[in-house]
């Protein structure tokens, strides 16, 4: 998408999550996992390339030891539509025996989330907990739920905050949605 697609896309969506809220639900979901976690000398594990915004904000609120690796797995590659999961990096922290926190931007029909979890309980993680900025509404049950959620989100096409269209976008503050057609 060229710039002036991208700022044509921006002028025409809907703001669904203003700056604001996005900061009142980091500020809740780290005080959530903070409740939960702060004893258990975590390993955080952020989904690539979505959540980094996310994870930017949420551990610089979390005031206990972590340990912080990354793993790269995607369904969407720059689409709109979830496709095949691809696994592009694996974490380089051994996983087995640790309490894993996964910090992913969004919760959609939950198959990534649910695989990455499948698959550091496989590897030996003694618990893993997922922390996600939004959930969406899909009106139908999901193979996994998320431990944290910031926002709860319709289930329209959503951008900013990690989140992207067509690989732009995510650098925003606020939450966005496709006009509906």
């Amino acid at each position: 998408m060229t710039a002036d697609e991208a700022r044509a896309v921006l002028a025409a969506a809907d703001c669904i999550c203003s700056e604001q809220e996005v900061e009142a639900a980091v500020e809740r979901v780290a005080a959530d996992v903070t409740r939960v976690l702060a004893e258990r000398d975590p390993l955080a594990l952020v989904v690539m390339s979505g959540a980094v915004v996310f994870a930017g904000q949420l551990l610089t609120r979390l005031a206990f030891p972590l340990d912080l690796d990354y793993l790269h797995v995607t369904r969407y590659a720059n689409t709109t539509r979830g496709g095949t999961l691809e696994w592009k990096t694996l974490p380089q922290q051994p996983v087995a025996g640790r309490t894993v926190l996964v910090i992913d931007d969004v919760l959609d029909e939950g198959d990534t989330l649910a695989e990455i979890r499948r698959r550091l309980l496989a590897d030996g993680a003694a618990a893993v907990y997922s922390a996600v900025f939004a959930e969406k509404d899909l009106g139908k049950p999901k193979p996994v739920a998320a431990d944290f959620v910031g926002v709860k989100l319709p289930n329209r096409y959503m951008f900013g905050f990690g989140m992207d269209v067509r690989g732009a976008w995510r650098n925003l503050p606020a939450i966005y949605a496709l006009k509906e057609e």
